[in-house]
């Protein structure tokens, strides 16, 4: 599930769908919660996959974004898709086109990090 972001950082680019923990939620609640508000779908987490750092440097090289990203392996459990307003598009993508896309600059590292293991997955 690949969606185009609808807000900076990274407008106008493809990631999957994710947001910023809100005080005193678990993580993986977070990531439950926000696939449900950008896409409509109901999520279970099969696996946690990565966490890194992801920072966003302004014209002048200071920090305008840090981002601390905790990617998980999902199973859709219900829901229907739909695009919500934090997001300007969402689809399927086949595992062998995501690279076809303009992907944020994070979560392309992500793929190509652990694109084996994610298509082992899918199977």
């Amino acid at each position: 599930m690949l969606v185009r972001r609808g807000a900076e950082p990274g407008r106008g680019k493809w990631s999957i769908p994710g947001g910023l923990v809100e005080l005193g939620e678990k993580v993986e609640d977070a990531m439950v919660r926000e696939a449900k508000e950008e896409v409509g779908l109901d999520v279970k987490a099969i696996r946690l996959v990565d966490v890194f750092d992801s920072l966003t440097l302004d014209k002048s090289g200071h920090v305008q974004y840090h981002f601390v990203v905790v990617n998980f392996l999902v199973r859709v459990v219900g829901g229907r898709l739909h695009t919500s307003d934090d997001v300007m598009e969402s689809k399927w993508v086949p595992l062998d086109e995501v690279e076809k896309y303009d992907l944020t600059k994070s979560f392309r590292i992500f793929f190509k990090k652990h694109k084996e293991n994610l298509t082992k997955w899918a199977r």
